[in-house]
């Protein structure tokens, strides 16, 4: 059965959502349209190519994370110099590895820009800064004078997943100057919007898959001091708008997939723990489809 997909960001948990991927795949649903932010943008990538869910744990299992961690070289110790870069380049990590590696994997499937896969295939979410908004990818680059076709999908990815301070922010060049571009997840974590709107008759159906629990069972956040603060408000800034957006009737469409135990950005995740979250992924699949009527 035909259908479209949404993959919310998460970090390193996005493993999770490539174990979604397989039992959906293994249910004979093929995505049409796919759209993600973040960790989920990758995905959505792989699948738009061409990837089946057995070639892209094949993937993620001989990924190397940590190499994903590429920060600037300096004759300096990184423990001293991380803080220079956080002033001067506004991240820890370059994030041209991840780029890189998308680059290559989409290649060895025929495909570099938004160009080479049919019109709205694929959209990714990022956040604009200098101009205090969002950006759906390719749809918004001829805001910026760039002709949509022509953009690098790996491009787009890094900008979805440049987790802020954590990789450093795309710099994109438009008629208008230079815009500091982010992590999507900044201002919509997962993108449902993009395919099921209220009072807008579906062209087929919508299924998402969220690495949270739904939103009337939140984990509240303890929040003791200055760090756990910023942590609170920065996961709270990310998930209010689709969690307002996300209702009784559209979570009934949604693979809701929490995480406990793993940091978003815990790249130096051992193989083991990688093969838990993509079962995990599987796992709230399988119960999820074998009730979901669509």
């Amino acid at each position: 059965m035909r259908i479209d997909g949404v993959f919310s960001g998460g970090g390193i948990k996005g493993l999770a959502l490539a174990g979604a991927y397989e039992e959906i795949e293994n249910r004979g649903f093929q995505f049409v349209r796919v759209a993600g932010t973040s960790a989920g943008s990758i995905l959505a990538a792989l699948i738009a190519a061409g990837y089946s869910s057995n070639e892209i744990y094949q993937l993620l299992d001989e990924l190397d994370i940590s190499k994903m961690l590429d920060p600037r070289k300096s004759i300096i110790p990184f423990h001293i110099t991380k803080w220079l870069l956080l002033y001067w380049k506004l991240g820890l990590y370059k994030g041209y590895e991840l780029e890189k590696w998308i680059k290559e994997k989409l290649a060895l499937k025929g495909i570099r820009t938004f160009s080479d896969l049919p019109p709205k295939t694929l959209r990714v979410i990022a956040s604009d800064l200098s101009n205090g908004r969002m950006i759906v990818l390719p749809d918004d680059l001829e805001k910026y004078g760039i002709s949509p076709g022509s953009f690098s999908i790996a491009k787009a990815i890094r900008m979805s997943c440049s987790i802020p301070y954590f990789f450093e922010p795309v710099r994109l060049r438009s008629i208008d100057g230079t815009n500091i571009i982010v992590d999507g997840g900044v201002l919509s974590n997962f993108p449902m919007w993009l395919f099921d709107k209220e009072n807008v008759k579906k062209v087929r159906p919508v299924l998402g898959i969220q690495l949270n629990t739904d939103e009337y069972e939140h984990e509240k956040h303890s929040i003791k001091n200055a760090i756990q603060l910023f942590g609170a408000l920065f996961e709270t800034m990310k998930d209010a708008h689709d969690s307002r957006y996300i209702s009784k009737k559209h979570a009934k469409n949604i693979i809701f997939i929490p995480i406990e135990g793993v940091l978003s950005t815990e790249f130096n995740i051992k193989d083991e723990k990688k093969r838990e979250l993509y079962a995990i992924g599987k796992e709230k699949a399988i119960k999820f489809l074998n009730d979901w009527s669509y």
